[in-house]
């Protein structure tokens, strides 16, 4: 019997729970089937956002990781803005992708955009005039679908890492304002892409964004997870059923 070597992937979270512990759940239903690096964002390396900070940094880190574990090709998984940084590593290096999963990402490229995701894009950007509590807020709450209530804040004191946030969600959406992603380069890309969404995420935003992917990568898979949000997404609360997408993925890319 041949077992099979385990799967190379990389993950990256989003612009607020840092990696470990935003994928630990996914990683136990997966287990030794995956060679898996968590890997935490670029923006908050250090104590403040790199000077001069775009996408590109992000690129470049996931490239280092790569090249460090010896990944000439790997699976990409990325929620949030990790999404967002697995979108521009997707066009900037195609070649080494097996696969790439798109878990709501926080952008998708400015092309193409519906009135409706520009008008709620003007109030992410006013959002860096607020103090950190209210931009918090907001920022959460311009995920949400309508009605939906955000989740209420873990007990006790907010980890350190909290602390940096703001200033990093701020380069996120700066960087994401002035940012090119080559709708080209997204057609070009012929592997197998999923797109996770969540029922209760505001629609302008994560479902006319996974309309527009829709039509540029020729191999497109949408789930919609209809109980889930932005800030309750499927890989913590439904960590078996988003393994279970990944294994056929990931069976599809490789022959």
């Amino acid at each position: 019997m041949t077992t099979r070597p385990p799967r190379k992937v990389i993950l990256l979270p989003g612009g607020v729970l840092p990696a470990e512990p935003a994928y630990r759940g996914l990683l136990l239903e997966l287990d030794d089937e995956v060679d898996a690096v968590t890997k935490d964002l670029e923006v908050y390396a250090g104590d403040t956002p790199p000077a001069g900070y775009s996408l590109a940094n992000e690129v470049d880190g996931i490239e280092r990781v790569a090249d460090d574990r010896g990944f000439a090709q790997f699976h990409l998984v990325g929620y949030s803005g990790g999404g967002a940084a697995s979108l521009a590593f997707a066009a900037a290096h195609p070649d080494r992708l097996l696969s790439l999963a798109l878990l709501e990402p926080a952008w998708a490229g400015n092309e193409g955009r519906s009135p409706e995701e520009v008008a709620l894009w003007e109030r992410f950007k006013a959002l860096p005039a607020l103090g950190p509590d209210e931009f918090m807020r907001g920022f959460t709450a311009l995920q949400l679908a309508s009605g939906v209530e955000p989740p209420a804040p873990p007990p006790g004191p907010p980890p350190p890492w909290m602390a940096k946030r703001p200033a990093g969600l701020t380069a996120f959406i700066r960087a994401f304002d002035a940012g090119v992603l080559d709708p080209d380069a997204l057609r070009r890309f012929t592997r197998p892409v999923y797109f996770a969404v969540g029922g209760r995420s505001n629609p302008d935003y994560y479902a006319r964004m996974a309309d527009r992917l829709a039509s540029l990568f020729p191999d497109f898979t949408l789930e919609r997870y209809e109980e889930r949000h932005h800030f309750d997404p499927p890989h913590r609360r439904e960590p078996a059923r988003v393994a279970a997408a990944l294994r056929l993925l990931w069976k599809r890319a490789e022959p």
